[in-house]
């Protein structure tokens, strides 16, 4: 039976849209240095670089936005791995007064994804972007590690960022009602969650993947922004 539509039309997510000036990070928060960022991925990759081409497992905005230049995506599933909206932010697509909530690869269950090839001759340069990208603060919540993940009869060493249980702002287990209230109030500089989230569940959908957790997701959602009363954006 086909599936019905999606629930979350960018109708909706026009409805709660907004940009939020960025207050940046609270003055204990250290962030990475150049030098920081240099030195982390050399340690990265120091005691575990491949002699075959370097993947990265994307599961998240990275399908729908890379950032970075790749020859070859192949779907493949992460055993063990789960996505889960377990990251608390107050910059990006939250703020201090209204906290959001960005997904990450946790542990758990098992996530389909997508495996991206770098371009060879420039993966340390494209890695340098993208260790930019995924971590800021320190220590960081986004964590690199190198994961299997199975793509048809191959199992593919990858990079993949997942959750540091070990920050403060690591909180999984959240309902997923929770979830969806935080997805349609929150938004920063980046824009808002509800955002996030329908680009990431049509980026899925379009790749042949279907997440049974943000399809609920997307349905709470939009179910709530249609109740909200209209906005006058005059």
């Amino acid at each position: 039976m086909p599936r019905a539509p999606l629930r979350l039309t960018p109708e909706l997510v026009e409805r709660v849209a907004r940009i939020e000036p960025d207050e940046g990070y609270e003055p204990h928060v250290e962030v990475f240095s150049d030098t920081d960022y240099e030195d982390h991925l050399q340690e990265f990759l120091a005691p575990s670089m491949p002699d075959d081409p370097i993947w990265v497992f994307a599961y998240g905005s990275l399908i729908w936005k890379p950032g970075f230049a790749h020859v070859e995506t192949r779907r493949g599933v992460a055993e063990g791995w789960q996505r889960s909206f377990c990251l608390r932010i107050t910059r990006f697509r939250g703020t201090r007064a209204q906290p959001g909530l960005m997904m990450q690869l946790d542990r758990g269950g098992s996530c389909e994804g997508l495996l991206m090839r770098l371009a060879p001759g420039v993966e340390l340069d494209e890695l340098r972007g993208l260790w930019r990208r995924e971590m800021s603060a320190k220590p960081p919540s986004n964590m690199p590690r190198w994961i299997d993940v199975t793509s048809g009869p191959e199992t593919i060493r990858a990079i993949a960022f997942t959750a540091n249980p070990a920050k403060d702002n690591y909180d999984c287990g959240l309902p997923a009602d929770q979830v969806a209230e935080t997805l349609v109030l929150a938004a920063g500089h980046w824009g808002s969650g509800a955002e996030y989230l329908f680009h990431t569940v049509t980026a899925l959908e379009r790749a042949g993947i279907h997440d049974p957790y943000l399809w609920e997701l997307q349905e709470m959602v939009a179910e709530r922004i249609a109740a909200l009363p209209p906005v006058n954006r005059s």
